[in-house]
């Protein structure tokens, strides 16, 4: 018994230290670096849905727990899109879609981000692919507004 229970406190030991596998079990993978999603997201050919956040709004937190967050635990999404979330205001480090160093906050300022929560679909090289999607709507319909710019950025990506 003893065994066993070692052999779980070292898987649990091991799976705690994997880099993103805490993140990716409870919700969003946080933006590390751009250019990595952007070859995956065109080996893929899909486009990277992008959450723009900040600490505290709960409108982003429930964008986060009723839809992306489901999405990205579907496997049916992950031939759609790459989902990534990024903190406006954060001076993380974050590598942008041309290999250059930034922060996300730089990222979100770049986007011209300054309302969250926002979702912009990009394509391949960090171009709009759809309308960014600017706060949280109508919730009735913001499933259908994530999945028509997915959509519309899938047919941009594919070249469709």
């Amino acid at each position: 018994m003893t065994r066993l229970i070692a052999a779980w406190a070292l898987i649990l030991a091991w799976g705690l230290a994997l880099p993103g596998a805490a993140s990716a079990a409870s919700g969003l993978i946080h933006a590390k670096s751009f250019q990595a999603d952007a070859r995956l997201a065109t080996q893929r050919q899909v486009p990277v849905l992008v959450l723009f956040t900040s600490p505290g709004c709960h409108y982003c937190d429930r964008v986060k727990r009723e839809y992306l967050t489901p999405m990205h635990k579907d496997p049916a999404y992950r031939n759609k899109v790459i989902i990534r979330e990024v903190t406006v205001g954060a001076t993380t480090p974050l590598t942008g879609f041309d290999g250059t160093p930034t922060t996300e906050g730089a990222f979100a300022a770049t986007h011209k981000v300054f309302m969250v929560p926002t979702v912009k679909v990009l394509d391949t090289r960090g171009n709009d692919a759809s309308e960014a999607i600017v706060g949280l709507l109508t919730p009735d319909y913001y499933f259908g507004y994530l999945e028509a710019a997915i959509d519309e950025g899938l047919h941009k990506v594919r070249g469709k």
